[in-house]
């Protein structure tokens, strides 16, 4: 995932010509900072910013989030993207949740992430990456969960073995989902439970076909 520098462009009144570019020197100064990956020196920078200038807008936050991030200051980015994502809406919360969840992906905390990239997609459907996050985390997590230690295996004893029909169906919407066509592979998966319960051993994927519909709406 491609991380996204966004530079704040400040709109200021000509009352005090010298504060105004200061402050602007200081916005330059952290954005070059980030830009030429000089990240210890971009946290420096984007904290003056905050600490010395007063610019507390959640975007000069968030290119510090990336630069903590960037600069191996896991914690404190967490930190700062969950402040981001909890207390602003939009585009920024948006951000924020989604780099969180690319951060608990790394750390395999798979379904943490995928709930922050589902948020990321509530709080801006547009939010292509975390779509394609969430999209794709979805997919593995399902191809993989007989295979993950956490996973509540306990619940697989009551549910029915699938007949040959079930499997048939199933792989159909296989088929779809790699063909990202997820509304069409869940109305296959919900047509074929009406006629046969065996399909009910397939719930989870089923769910993950749901939250993906619910959030492509």
């Amino acid at each position: 995932m491609v991380s996204r520098y966004i530079l704040w462009i400040l709109l200021l009144l000509p009352s005090d010509w010298k504060n105004i570019a200061i402050t602007n020197e200081a916005i330059t100064r952290a954005a070059n900072a980030f830009k030429e990956a000089d990240f210890e020196n971009s946290v420096r920078e984007h904290l003056a910013l905050i600490d010395e200038h007063g610019m507390n807008q959640p975007e000069i936050k968030f290119n510090l989030a990336l630069s903590y991030q960037s600069n191996g200051q896991e914690e404190d980015a967490k930190k700062t993207y969950e402040e981001l994502s909890n207390n602003t809406i939009g585009t920024i919360s948006s951000f924020a949740s989604n780099q969180q969840g690319v951060m608990l992906g790394n750390e395999k905390k798979y379904k943490e992430a995928l709930a922050l990239f589902k948020k990321a997609l509530l709080n801006d459907p547009g939010n292509e990456k975390a779509r394609y996050n969430y999209e794709l985390l979805s997919r593995w997590l399902e191809g993989n969960e007989e295979n993950q230690e956490n996973e509540e295996n306990q619940e697989q004893e009551d549910k029915p073995e699938p007949s040959n029909y079930a499997k048939r169906m199933k792989a159909q919407a296989d088929e779809l989902v790699d063909r990202f066509e997820f509304e069409e592979a869940m109305k296959t998966m919900e047509s074929a439970l009406e006629i046969d319960e065996t399909v009910a051993s397939y719930q989870k994927f089923m769910d993950h076909l749901k939250d993906i519909n619910e959030i492509n709406q």
